[in-house]
């Protein structure tokens, strides 16, 4: 599963918490007996991801989310190379736990990018972006045709940041796909790592992907880039700005060739769109109970 599906899963994993407190959650497939082990499960008290952990004389409650099994898609409509969606699928807020040394790690990339702007003669800006504009798995010969078809491309990315960077502190982790942007602070880290700084951000602008659901599970406003790939019904959190084309074709699911309708979609959203989006929502206050 990618880091997003992962991070659902602990939104699951969460509620039966609460309505099983007494038993042992895990997550994995209980078909073929595979406990799901991920980075994005660390310091979570709700789940128990080291089988030798598990207590054999005690209640387990397994969170069946496993790839060819994730709640999100309708298999039974789904074809070769196109997804279906299940729209009956909602997905609750997930939780992550930093350790000190991820905590410590944000609190120094902060101090950087604080230099950063002195030395830009913009130290007093009016909030913190943290930007994720194109996915690491962009090229992967298996899923790279999905994330070309979410991807807003980087002309509209330059554009955006030229209009922001004098007012806000913009922050990007790096990865090997990553484009270099003038008046952006970049930096190298684990996914973790990056969780960890946007933790101590304001809102998160991006892609539909892993870091919408980080953002949802730290409470942190965002403005998530759709497009016409897949409805923020299905993946999408009301308390967030999820821009979403809704055209013939919509939500289209292909993963298996670059994709005509969602370059359609992408060409409708404006920069201006997604600039007024964060001015107005950068200090959003966001709350909700499980």
């Amino acid at each position: 599963m990618g880091y997003g599906d992962e991070i659902m899963a602990t939104g699951i994993a969460k509620i039966e918490k609460i309505k099983f407190p007494h038993k042992q959650i895990v997550i994995g497939n209980f078909k073929q007996k595979i406990v799901t082990q991920s980075i994005v499960f660390l310091n979570n008290p709700n789940i128990i991801m080291d089988p030798k952990k598990i207590d054999k004389n005690k209640s387990i409650h397994f969170v069946n989310n496993y790839p060819g099994n994730r709640p999100h898609i309708d298999y039974s409509k789904s074809i070769k190379g196109k997804n279906a969606w299940n729209l009956d699928f909602k997905p609750t807020p997930g939780e992550l736990f930093f350790s000190k040394d991820e905590k410590d790690y944000a609190k120094k990339i902060f101090e950087e990018a604080n230099s950063f702007c002195k030395q830009n003669q913009k130290y007093n800006h009016k909030g913190i972006i943290f930007i994720e504009t194109t996915s690491v798995k962009i090229n992967d010969p298996r899923m790279g045709f999905k994330h070309t078809n979410k991807d807003w491309g980087n002309q509209n990315w330059t554009s955006l940041i030229d209009k922001l960077k004098k007012d806000y502190l913009i922050l990007q982790p790096l990865h090997k796909h990553s484009s270099n942007f003038d008046g952006v602070f970049s930096f190298n880290c684990s996914f973790r790592e990056a969780c960890a700084v946007m933790d101590l951000s304001n809102i998160y602008v991006g892609p539909e992907g892993g870091f919408g659901h980080v953002a949802a599970a730290l409470k942190k406003p965002a403005v998530v880039i759709f497009g016409g790939w897949i409805t923020p019904k299905v993946t999408g959190y009301d308390f967030h700005e999820n821009v979403y084309v809704d055209i013939e074709g919509s939500p289209c699911g292909v993963f298996s060739y670059n994709c005509e309708h969602c370059k359609t979609c992408m060409k409708k959203i404006t920069v201006p769109m997604i600039e007024n989006l964060i001015v107005n929502n950068i200090n959003k206050e966001i709350s909700f109970d499980y």
